[in-house]
Order: structure tokens, then C-alpha cells, then sequence
């Protein structure tokens, strides 16, 4: 795998790596290029949201945890997903745990660095605004799909009445 955005092959595939030419050789400048086995953390639910993580390759478990300490597996997220982005644009702490379970390489984007690249590439930032609405959307689907699970209708349920 290539630790360079512009020698990568899947870069049509992945947000961040279909960029301009000149945007994205900038992008590739500000990102690190990190390699982690089998059950690393990349990040902990509750830690500062410091950086953004483009898994490259591998899969990524989410988790988070309740207050009992009991932990819930959201889902795996496979290569070409951006970790933390909410967080880190909010500057807030990271919702939930991202645990390598398939060897992972990513590309990590500082914070601050971040947030330079999107004040200087405008173009990117609608890219990450649909980002970040295809992931309220899944978040409101799944919210959804628990609830009426677990919703009992007793009228359709019940004999009619006569």
C-alpha cells in the first residue's frame, strides 16, 4: 500500500483522496501514514478528539460503552470510512472506541491541521457536510429499526373487536 494519496490506486473510492491535483497533493502533506495490528485502539470513547482517521485498509470495530461499564459493538468500519470527523470538528471528545480487528493502515490528520486544509479548500468542506449527513441519516435509520423492533402494537396484535 502506498503512504502517498497520489500513488494510491482505491483513490476514487475514498472521501478525501478524490480531490484536485494540487488540493490534494496539500492533503498528503498534512496526513501521517500509520500501520496497526490486530486489536490496537486507534482512539477511546471520552479522550480529546485530536485527530481524524482515514482507514486506507482493514476494519475498524466501533464501540461504545454504557454506564455499567457494559460495551456495545455499533458496527466495523471498512477501508475507505473517516473516523472521528464529528468529533474532532466540534472539538469535542470522541463518541465512541475504534479498535483494529483486521490489520489496519491509516491515514491520520491532525486536528488543527484539519481544519487549515478546509478553511483553504472550501470545496472539500461540502464533501465533508454530506459526510457527516450520511452518517445522521444511518444513525437515524439504525435509532430507528431498534425502536420499532421493540415497539408492540397491541391493535394489531388483539382479535377485532365486534
Amino acid at each position: 500500500m502506498s503512504q502517498s494519496c497520489l500513488d494510491c490506486a482505491r483513490r476514487s473510492e475514498r472521501v478525501f483522496c478524490d480531490l484536485e491535483p494540487g488540493a490534494l497533493q496539500e492533503f498528503d502533506g498534512i496526513k501521517s501514514f500509520q500501520t496497526y495490528p490486530r486489536a490496537s485502539v486507534l482512539f477511546r470513547e471520552g479522550e480529546r478528539a485530536n485527530s481524524v482517521f482515514l482507514i486506507c485498509k482493514g476494519r475498524v470495530r466501533l464501540t461504545v460503552c454504557s454506564e455499567s461499564g457494559r460495551r456495545m459493538t455499533l458496527r466495523t468500519a471498512p477501508a475507505g470510512e473517516v473516523l472521528g470527523l464529528s468529533a474532532v470538528l466540534s472539538g469535542g471528545h470522541y463518541e465512541v472506541t475504534a479498535e483494529v480487528v483486521e490489520a489496519a493502515e491509516t491515514a491520520e490528520i491532525p486536528r488543527k491541521e484539519l481544519l487549515n486544509f478546509l478553511r483553504e479548500h472550501r470545496e472539500v468542506c461540502m464533501q465533508v457536510v454530506n459526510l457527516l449527513s450520511e452518517d445522521l441519516h444511518v444513525a437515524y435509520d439504525r435509532v430507528r429499526a431498534v425502536g420499532l423492533a421493540r415497539t408492540r402494537h397491541p391493535q394489531l396484535h388483539s382479535a377485532p373487536a365486534h
